[in-house]
C-alpha cells in the first residue's frame, strides 16, 4: 500500500472524509467581547441523536518564524490564562478595523512586536489552534534577511521582551518546558518539515 498522496489508512464509515456526521439545527451566542465570541450550537447526528457543541470564535492570526544566521527571534510576555510568562514566535491578529492579507499581517506583527522587518518571506502553512472547540486558524511564515528597527508594541504588550536564540537553544527551551506555547512549537515543527 502506498501511503503517499492517499494518506494513511483510516477506519471510517464510507463516504467523503469531509462529510459532516452532524448537522447544526440551532445556534445561540452566550458570550461576546471585542476579541471573541462563544456560541452553543445544537446539532443532530446521522443516527438521530442530538447534542450541544460549545464553540469559541476568534479571528485568524499569523505567526512568524523569524531567522537570521541560524538564530531565531522570540518574544516573551505574561500570559494571564496560564499565569506565567511565555517565549513565543511573534504572532497576532489585526486590530479592530484592520485588514489585509495574511502576509501583510505577519509583516505588521513582526515589526510591531520586535521592530524587525524582513526582506524574504515564505508562507509555510496553515493550521488551526484548537479545532476541538475553537474556529481560529493561523498562517505560518518564515522570514529571513532581517533588519532591526524600533518596535511599536500595543498597550497589552508593555511587558514584552525579545531575544535571539540558536537552534540548539530553541530546541532545549521546547524540550525543557521553557517554551509552553503550542502554536510556536507547531510552527517550528512545520518549518522543520519544509527545510
Amino acid at each position: 500500500m502506498n501511503a503517499g498522496a492517499a494518506g494513511p489508512s483510516v477506519d471510517r464509515p464510507e463516504g467523503p472524509a469531509d462529510r459532516p456526521d452532524m448537522w447544526q439545527t440551532g445556534s445561540t451566542v452566550v458570550y461576546a467581547n471585542p476579541w471573541m465570541r462563544v456560541r452553543e450550537d445544537e446539532f443532530e447526528r446521522t443516527d438521530g441523536s442530538t447534542g450541544v457543541y460549545g464553540v469559541v470564535d476568534k479571528q485568524d492570526f499569523a505567526i512568524v518564524v523569524a531567522e537570521q544566521d541560524g538564530r531565531y527571534l522570540l518574544v516573551e510576555q505574561f500570559r494571564y490564562p496560564v499565569g506565567r510568562r511565555s517565549w513565543e514566535f511573534p504572532m497576532g491578529g489585526w486590530p479592530t478595523g484592520g485588514s489585509g492579507t495574511s502576509q501583510e499581517l505577519a509583516e505588521a506583527e513582526l515589526r510591531e512586536e520586535t521592530g524587525f522587518t524582513a526582506r524574504s518571506w515564505r508562507r509555510i502553512g496553515r493550521l488551526h489552534e484548537a479545532p476541538g472547540f475553537c474556529s481560529q486558524g493561523f498562517d505560518i511564515f518564515h522570514a529571513t534577511d532581517l533588519t532591526p528597527g524600533a518596535h511599536a508594541r500595543e498597550d497589552t504588550e508593555i511587558d514584552m521582551v525579545q531575544g535571539e536564540f540558536t537552534e540548539a537553544e530553541l530546541r532545549a527551551m521546547i524540550l525543557g518546558g521553557t517554551i509552553i506555547d503550542g502554536t510556536t512549537v507547531a510552527a517550528y515543527a512545520l518549518w522543520q518539515l519544509h527545510r
